[in-house]
């Protein structure tokens, strides 16, 4: 069995490492600090680019799922997900991540 990062510390190592990158990355909404899912906003310069959600494949190994609305342009339709989202599971983590190639930054977090 592969032991695996809590849902803080792999917020806490993403958060850092978007900001030694230049970039802006902050907790907009607190999960469970073990086992909570992980939703992320990825933007650059201000505009959402994708919203990622963190999930378990079949092998038991984490990746970054594209969820909610594909326009994500749309504030009303992402911000109407993520409130339905988090009404399901309190314990969901939302975090925003406003860097260059944010889904990069994810992906490296796995």
């Amino acid at each position: 069995m592969t032991a695996r990062l809590t849902s803080r510390m792999t917020i806490d190592a993403l958060l850092r490492r978007v900001q030694a990158a230049g970039g802006f990355a902050t907790v907009l909404a607190k999960g469970d600090e073990t086992a909570g899912a992980i939703l992320l906003v990825c933007s650059e310069r201000g505009t959402t680019t994708s919203l990622l959600e963190r999930t378990v494949d079949l092998d038991g190994h984490y990746r970054w799922t594209p969820c909610g609305p594909q326009d994500v342009e749309s504030a009303a339709d992402r911000d109407s997900y993520i409130r339905r989202r988090r009404a399901q599971d309190p314990d969901l983590w939302l975090i925003e991540l406003d860097v260059a190639d944010a889904e990069r930054f994810a992906a490296e977090m796995t």
